[in-house]
């Protein structure tokens, strides 16, 4: 039987409403839940003092340094070559076979599992190139995680910029690197910010791949030779192990709420950029 127009689309809009609706029911019920148990042991103690006893007790401040110096160091060797893949791939070379086997390429990757990278930055940096648990192993392994969803996402961001903006900047006389400088990128800076955030959490969140290549030291770092360990791994240890549940629900809680906030400035910064260009 043929259902008639009118009542397929309100079906179909009560249907997506309620996957919607179940979807932020499950992730405020996660954040609920974790900030319930957590924010009970945060405090100043918690977060600006080093971990004693293995974690029983004491903070979490090595854990905070190193869940942000691996990401950054990770952006800052993934962040240039990705973009720089993208711009060549939808600037500088034609729809091709290669073209087409790189973005294949980019898109297995990006589905690799995230022990995979943690075994292949073991391997190769931590054991061929003899640089042991540290976090130059760790943020190269992370940045190679990451490269993937950067040159998609910026690619694509790159693509949608209409090329109309192009021409009228060639028929101004600038050359093609002036205009993927000054045109093509600032228009494709939002879709370039969210691979970065994409990135950005990917990293902050990730366990196996850092335990494998940064090691889980709670020594403060002084070098990119140090180990170090991020709130993700120290929780984690803290829960397997059955150390402290309490300090683990305040880290899950510490690393939720820093997701939350990096989230929020980035998209605060990309919205307040387009509604500059846009006035």
């Amino acid at each position: 039987m043929r259902v008639p127009p009118k009542y397929a689309q309100v079906l179909a809009v009560a249907l997506l409403g309620a996957a919607t609706l179940l979807t932020l029911v499950v992730l405020v019920f996660i954040i609920v839940f974790v900030l319930t148990k957590g924010l009970p042991t945060v405090n100043a103690a918690f977060l600006f003092t080093v971990p004693r006893d293995m974690g029983r007790s004491g903070g979490i401040l090595p854990t905070l340094i190193g869940t942000v110096l691996l990401p950054l160091l990770a952006l800052v060797i993934a962040l240039p070559l990705g973009v720089g893949t993208a711009v060549y791939l939808t600037e500088y070379t034609r729809e091709s076979r290669v073209t087409r086997m790189l973005s294949f390429g980019a898109d297995c990757l990006a589905g690799i599992p995230s022990i995979i990278f943690g075994l292949f930055g073991f391997i190769f940096f931590v054991v061929m190139l003899h640089m042991g648990w540290c976090l130059l192993a760790g943020g190269l392994t992370l940045a190679i995680m990451i490269l993937p969803t950067i040159i998609r996402t910026s690619e694509e961001a790159i693509r949608a910029v209409p090329n109309a903006y192009r021409e009228v900047s060639f028929s101004l006389g600038a050359t093609r690197w002036e205009t993927v400088l000054k045109v093509v990128l600032p228009n494709a800076l939002p879709g370039i910010v969210t691979g970065i955030m994409l990135g950005i959490a990917r990293c902050i969140g990730e366990t196996a791949a850092v335990i494998f290549t940064a090691g889980s030291s709670l020594r403060m770092p002084t070098s990119v030779f140090d180990s170090v360990r991020t709130m993700s791994v120290h929780f984690y240890i803290l829960a397997r192990e059955g150390i402290s549940s309490e300090n683990a629900y305040g880290t899950a809680a510490v690393l939720v709420i820093s997701v939350l906030a990096v989230n929020l400035v980035a998209y605060g910064l990309m919205h307040r950029f387009i509604s500059r260009r846009t006035r």
